[in-house]
């Protein structure tokens, strides 16, 4: 395996090192750029299914909203990822918010009621999740360059609480503005929440890997960019092999993470008898869960990649047995203590993968990995949801949780794998210095 140590690009030095990264004003812009932002997109999306529910009265139409959001980021993912290696990281962040804006909410504003139609909000739609597909690649990738190495889980945490309180709060305040008003007003409104998350974005300071123009005009322009596109595979899968098999790890929980928070109301539903009111009890103790799982990471510091690696097998393991668990349950209240604790394995993966691929890629290629890592994930997703869809309606609810367990144990395994391979790896290197 090649050397995990990557030179990390130059980050500005305006505050001591040991400075608490909430403090620090760069990341401190980037948090709250985020949690406005994510709030603004809880809004929207309970405001969206909504209205779509409410016009057509169809399931499978509200559905719809779902899939327009998830096609862009599994078919340009790879392409998406050269566009951010090769152009101002902060101008694809205002420039993406900027579009989200105009889709879901200038637009919106402007348009007669008559005019704001179903199938005219599935456009806007479209076009919204287009850009929110440059926006999540381009702003992790961005973080290497304003927070120091030792740092970047600590970060990803902390960003992934943003996500935590934006489910909290942003369909709260959706489903009260619903309730005064009406869906076109309410994003009519939370056009703010993008305004005010882009102007935060302004006073980022983002140094490039790069200068993007010259960097353009070496080569004919699709000559280069699909030669961008080869570096990047070639990378990860040749040059740096660690990043292949944390794709592994991502794509064996997604496709268990993502079917589970599916199917939760239909555990709620077919094993527990709960209601809607006590179904919505479990949805929030897996809330919970992340939100304690980021604020842990955050909190206490993790050490070497292959010690995080290790704490990633082991939550896999933990929740695993917490998914067997929750089969055996009767109790709501005990049921919901579990679900804690798988949601704190779910809040522990992404910001130890995604801080290591931050340390071992390069600047100019890290838009194109981080990109790649996305759609992989993604279509393990859906590949899940599809898959545990179908043993639970053959073969009922704790077939279900079974095999979800034991696609965890594999995760466990290939994370533990994983963190050998990297301890041995260092140890060489450390050897031959």
């Amino acid at each position: 395996m090649s050397n995990l140590s990557v030179p990390s690009p130059s980050i500005p030095e305006s505050l001591p090192a040991d400075t608490p990264l909430f403090f620090q004003r760069d990341f401190g812009l980037i948090w709250w750029s985020q949690l406005i932002s994510q709030i603004g997109d809880g809004v929207t999306k309970l405001a969206l299914l909504w209205f779509v529910y409410a016009v057509t009265g169809s399931p499978l139409q509200t559905m719809v909203i779902g899939i327009l959001q998830t096609l862009p980021p599994i078919f340009l993912g790879p392409f998406i990822g050269v566009f951010i290696d090769r152009f101002s990281k902060k101008g694809i962040l205002i420039g993406t918010n900027l579009i989200r804006a105009l889709m879901i909410g200038f637009i919106p504003c402007l348009v007669s009621h008559e005019t704001f139609t179903v199938e005219y909000l599935y456009v806007l739609v479209f076009c919204n999740a287009v850009a929110t597909s440059f926006f999540g690649p381009a702003l992790y990738a961005s973080i290497p360059f304003i927070v120091e190495k030792s740092a970047l889980t600590a970060a990803n945490a902390l960003l992934q609480t943003t996500m935590s309180l934006g489910v909290i709060v942003g369909p709260l305040l959706s489903g009260l503005g619903i309730a005064l008003l009406n869906t076109q007003e309410v994003l009519c409104i939370n056009v703010l929440t993008f305004i005010g998350s882009t102007v935060l974005l302004s006073f980022v300071a983002i140094p490039e890997a790069i200068s993007p123009v010259r960097y353009i005009k070496r080569k004919r322009f699709l000559t280069s960019y699909f030669q961008d596109l080869k570096d990047g595979f070639h990378f990860m899968f040749f040059r740096q092999p660690i990043i292949s098999l944390l794709i592994l790890t991502a794509g064996l929980y997604s496709f268990v993470v993502s079917a589970f928070h599916t199917l939760l109301p239909v555990f709620g539903r077919h094993m527990l008898n709960l209601g809607p009111m006590e179904v919505g009890y479990l949805t929030s103790g897996v809330g919970v869960g992340f939100f304690l799982a980021s604020l842990c990471l955050v909190k206490f510091p993790l050490g070497a990649p292959w010690h995080r690696l290790r704490l990633l097998g082991t939550t896999s393991l933990l929740t695993a047995l917490a998914l067997w668990g929750f089969a055996g349950m009767t109790q709501l209240a005990l049921s919901v203590l579990v679900l804690i604790v798988i949601g704190m394995g779910s809040g522990v993966l992404t910001p130890i993968e995604w801080g290591i691929i931050q340390e071992i890629a390069p600047p100019q290629l890290l838009g194109r990995v981080l990109a790649l890592y996305g759609t992989f994930a993604m279509l393990a997703g859906i590949g899940g949801m599809t898959t545990f869809g179908w043993i639970t309606e053959q073969f009922g609810e704790s077939w279900t949780l079974l095999g979800m367990g034991m696609v965890l144990l594999l995760t466990s395994q290939v994370a533990f794998q994983i963190s050998c391979r990297v301890r041995n790896s260092t140890h060489k290197v450390q050897g031959i210095a």
